[in-house]
């Protein structure tokens, strides 16, 4: 896989996680009820917050629902939830969609040409880096594309076989995953950063 050069952009694929995989629980609030001071902290600070944003429609259909219940519901939602909410809907955000007529997002750009080839187009032409906001399809193509260049999770300490949500790795390609940063939040929360390069699968093995 390419590694991004001073002239290009770089794409990270970022994730919160449970233990068993899931991107979300029926029933749970978000984080999980487990996001702690450390971890705000870090969200708040990490350099990727200025990345321009990359979701496909279905992302950006559920935050532009769970923000306008936040406004609409005002007082009664976590004050960190709607911040984060707020944050999402007033960043720089490409959408991809070929269904959606528009983005009311007042920062946010609608592209209707493929994902992939945008997202190429996008690393060689732009100069801000990109990052991913949930939108496991369109993770899953440009981790197929050789496109992504860091590959982040932070993996809260919970499994949820019965509630889970949206699976994150099913039909993933297979990845060799070069670890290049561990941290712990609140002491629950890890974080897990890699460099990812596509691998063809298993490697074979010699006869005996």
């Amino acid at each position: 896989m390419d590694r991004p050069s001073a002239a290009s952009a770089e794409l990270l694929v970022d994730f919160i996680i449970t233990v068993d995989g899931y991107a979300s629980g029926e029933g749970w609030p978000g984080w999980w009820g487990l996001e702690g001071p450390e971890y705000l902290a870090w969200l708040d600070a990490q350099p990727e917050k200025d990345y321009t944003v990359l979701m496909g429609a279905n992302t950006y259909r559920m935050y532009s629902s769970f923000a306008a219940a936040a406004q609409a519901s005002a007082g009664e939602v976590d004050g960190d939830e709607t911040s984060a909410l707020a944050g999402v809907t007033m960043h720089p955000t490409v959408v991809f969609s070929s269904t959606l007529p528009a983005v009311e997002w007042p920062h946010a750009e609608l592209v209707s040409d493929d994902a992939v080839d945008a997202v190429r187009r996008m690393k060689r032409e732009r100069r801000t880096s990109m990052r991913t906001n949930g939108s496991l399809s369109l993770c899953r193509s440009l981790l197929a594309a050789g496109l992504v260049d860091r590959f982040r999770i932070v993996v809260f300490p919970l499994i949820t076989g019965k509630t889970g949500r949206e699976r994150i790795y099913d039909n993933y390609p297979d990845l060799a995953l070069e670890l290049v940063q561990t941290r712990t939040f609140d002491g629950r929360l890890q974080l897990l950063e890699y460099m990812p390069t596509l691998i063809s699968g298993p490697p074979r093995t010699r006869p005996a």
